[in-house]
């Protein structure tokens, strides 16, 4: 075989490692639920593997529980009762021979501690070493591991700061505006933009004491300001034999609240030269941890052109379809053949050309939200009473849901992603606009009405982005405003009421673990009975 391209070449010795063996998969358990469980169905169906998913009962009659070959009860809806139970999940996959554990995307892809053990039980996780998942778990000891590794970072501070005396310190030294940032977790979760000195203290506190309710750790740090920067962010793959590539770029600047709603690649901003270079600091930074299977660099790209990174996603992120569609690489079949040993070159082949992957016409990637952007982005669960998904050339759609089903109250509100393809960047503007015309969801609300707008505007269609567009053009009523959250009153308490009524719905009596098959047989007979097709 060939040697691979340098650029492939990971500065871990290739000496120092041992050559992994071979692996044989034959069943996969889905640890997710949603469209990201329905995609790895489908990849795991197109591989000729068996399939098994969970379910909690707020999901037993969901478009992954129809469509797995086998699908077994984890517990009641709340996450910390069901997707989140770690040891039940593994034990689970034992009980009915599954190879390998595939965690989807939240709920506990990044968690460290189940893919340790995973490991320890003699599961395969398919993810990255928990080694890599635990030094990018941490901001403060990614930024550490980044300066070492000379990959460029927000200047700030390299250590957690222990009161406001060491934060008044370290923002002397920063400079104003600064963030205070929480080392763990993300979502702007314990995040703070601090303009004036006498605004420190209390977004000190504020930052800790949310970092410390959402994470169960207070830890904070201080970093420079980027005015209006873009988020910019590389998909990286690594195999477990020391080799690492990036896969090119995605523009992810459109976020509400630093949650990502629309996705492109490439990013309108980043020309060949840029892109080799953030390429090239992306698997630095992969290859720091020593890093294997798929994962995103992200970085801030400021308006000088500069970038600096920004975090790690050790796990396969919600916009991985653009790179998919510019790239022709499956992610999800590339991140299977990863856990069984296989090569970077052995899965990717020709698609290495010169050592680098490149980008070929224009993807877009709209996330659909059960969530009514003009009340507040008020959550809309219920029944679709009524769902009809665009189709025709370039359209694809990655959706969890179907038409009759319910949207429960307990989970993120994504339901689906509507992905295009063209030509060029104008071409799958175009393409969008068409599909999203297509688009019917009834019985509750979405998000549609709000892309529409954007695919309008001027500045999208110039490719103008920065990460806090979205949160302006909204308030300031370009995108249509918001109705005043004091409006939203009487829609939160139909919220609690359809909550309390589908719990009502969906109680099952309490059955301890042994009672798994007649869980999966309940579950397949609803199938049968009445699925979409």
């Amino acid at each position: 075989m060939s040697p691979l391209p340098q650029l492939l070449c990971s500065a871990l010795s290739m000496a120092a490692r041992t050559p992994p063996a071979r692996r044989t998969l034959r069943k996969v358990l889905i640890a997710n639920r949603g469209e990201i469980a329905v995609r790895v169905l489908r990849a795991l169906r197109e591989l000729g593997l068996e399939s098994a998913v969970i379910y909690s009962d707020a999901d037993r009659a969901s478009l992954a529980v129809r469509l797995a070959d086998e699908a077994y009860r984890i517990g009641p809806p709340p996450s910390t009762d069901s997707y989140l139970r770690g040891e039940a999940i593994v034990e689970l996959a034992l009980d009915v021979g599954a190879d390998a554990i595939h965690p989807g995307y939240g709920f506990l892809s990044e968690n460290a501690a189940f893919a340790r053990l995973c490991r320890e039980r003699g599961v395969v996780f398919i993810g990255p070493p928990p080694a890599a998942m635990a030094a990018m778990g941490s901001k403060i000891e990614s930024r550490r591991l980044m300066i070492d590794a000379g990959v460029p970072v927000v200047p700030g501070g390299r250590d957690p700061l222990a009161d406001l005396a060491a934060a008044e310190a370290a923002a002397a030294e920063v400079g104003y505006p600064l963030m205070i940032k929480a080392s763990a977790g993300g979502g702007g979760k314990g995040m703070r933009l601090v303009t004036r000195p006498e605004e420190l203290a209390a977004a000190f506190r504020a930052a800790r004491s949310e970092a410390k309710a959402s994470f169960g750790d207070g830890s904070v740090y201080v970093e420079r300001y980027v005015e209006r920067p873009r988020h910019v962010e590389i998909q990286v793959l690594g195999d477990a034999h020391g080799h690492v590539l990036s896969l090119g770029e995605r523009e992810c600047s459109l976020q509400r609240r630093h949650q990502k709603v629309i996705e492109e690649a490439p990013s309108p901003a980043v020309d060949d030269d840029l892109r080799q270079r953030m390429g090239a600091a992306a698997v630095r930074a992969a290859e720091a941890v020593g890093y294997a299977n798929a994962g995103t660099v992200e970085f801030l790209l400021a308006p000088d052109g500069a970038f600096y990174f920004l975090e790690m996603n050790t796990r396969l992120q919600v916009e991985h379809p653009v790179t998919e569609l510019v790239t022709g690489i499956d992610l999800v079949i590339a991140q299977l053949r990863v856990a069984r040993g296989e090569t970077l070159e052995e899965i990717l082949g020709e698609r290495i050309a010169g050592g680098r992957v490149h980008p070929r016409g224009h993807a877009i990637e709209a996330r659909l939200y059960a969530e009514d952007p003009y009340r507040n982005f008020a959550p809309s669960p219920g029944r679709i009473e009524h769902l009809r998904l665009p189709e025709g050339p370039g359209v694809r759609n990655d959706c969890g849901v179907y038409e009759g089903a319910e949207v429960p109250i307990y989970y993120d509100p994504m339901l689906a992603k509507l992905i295009v393809w063209g030509g060029d960047r104008e071409h799958a503007i175009r393409r969008l606009e068409r599909a999203l015309d297509e688009l019917r969801v009834e019985g509750i609300e979405t998000t549609t009405r709000l892309y529409r707008q954007i695919l309008r505007d001027a500045d999208f269609r110039a490719g103008r982005l920065d990460i806090g567009m979205l949160d302006r053009k909204l308030q300031d009523g370009t995108w249509g405003r918001p109705e005043p959250a004091a409006d939203d009153l009487p829609l939160i308490a139909a919220v609690i009421a359809h909550a309390e009524r589908q719990a009502t719905r969906t109680a099952i009596p309490a059955a301890d673990d042994g009672a798994r098959a007649r869980w999966r047989t309940v579950a397949r007979r609803e199938a049968v009975g009445g699925g979409p097709g």
